[in-house]
């Protein structure tokens, strides 16, 4: 379960009676469009449903069986989160909106880069100022990933920006291998891999070009510095990174 002070809630009138149960923002959204895959009991503040929520009074069972056909909140929450309201207070809405802010910046450096600094990715700082400069605003009620395009929109007249890919083979020596290669290959999408017959292996791994630093930082540290990498501009030309 969550906190009280995480919770927002979710409000339900029907049959002349109220509804409400106290639920994580993030989750209340995603089970109203139909997209929550999670543990309820893991999202909820409370295991029970309320006809006043801020003074712990409860509904009628009655009531519940009348609306609901049961008296099982674990039943019932989700209709009241699907079917209701979810409303939240100006502090609940301003720390939404820092959240989701932060966490947008945090995407947008993960994929992006400056492409007149040769595909360099742009520090978190530099996202934060530029979006400052433009009129978008995060909206506190919508997912991250569905106002990623909206953000590099507002952002492309002040600064160069772009979303890219980049493919690099690492090449990891025998001792390090085993125990380096499972977590180079969880790092994007492996395309590939093939093991050597001295017991190294090479995996080439595509990921959002703005994680390039996080990569060479995560091979140095699985082969103590001892792994070469190189950036896979196509099939038949790799070229070398120290």
């Amino acid at each position: 379960m969550i906190s009280l002070d995480e919770a927002v809630t979710a409000r339900l009138e029907s049959h002349g009676e109220r509804f409400e149960v106290l639920v994580d923002p993030d989750a209340a959204l995603a089970i109203k469009r139909g997209e929550f895959e999670g543990d309820l009991e893991d999202v909820i503040a409370a295991n029970d449903v309320f006809e006043d929520a801020s003074r712990g009074d409860r509904p009628p069972e009655n009531a519940l069986e009348e609306v609901f056909g049961t008296t099982d909140p674990l039943e019932i929450i989700p209709e009241v989160i699907r079917e209701g309201e979810i409303q939240i207070t100006a502090d609940q809405r301003r720390e939404m909106q820092e959240q989701k802010k932060r966490d947008l910046i945090n995407r947008i450096t993960r994929n992006a880069v400056n492409p007149q600094m040769d595909d360099a990715p742009h520090p978190p700082d530099r996202i934060e100022s530029a979006l400052e400069e433009t009129d978008f605003r995060v909206d506190p009620m919508e997912p991250v990933e569905n106002q990623v395009d909206d953000a590099l929109e507002a952002l492309r007249p002040v600064i160069p920006i772009r979303f890219d890919t980049m493919t690099v083979a690492a090449h990891l020596p025998a001792n390090y291998a085993g125990s380096g290669q499972a977590k180079v290959r969880e790092f994007g999408d492996l395309q590939r891999e093939e093991w050597q017959p001295d017991g190294s292996w090479i995996g080439v791994v595509e990921f959002p070009a703005g994680m390039q630093q996080d990569f060479y930082e995560l091979v140095n540290e699985v082969s103590s510095g001892e792994a070469e990498t190189r950036i896979v501009e196509d099939q038949d030309e790799l070229s070398t990174r120290g």
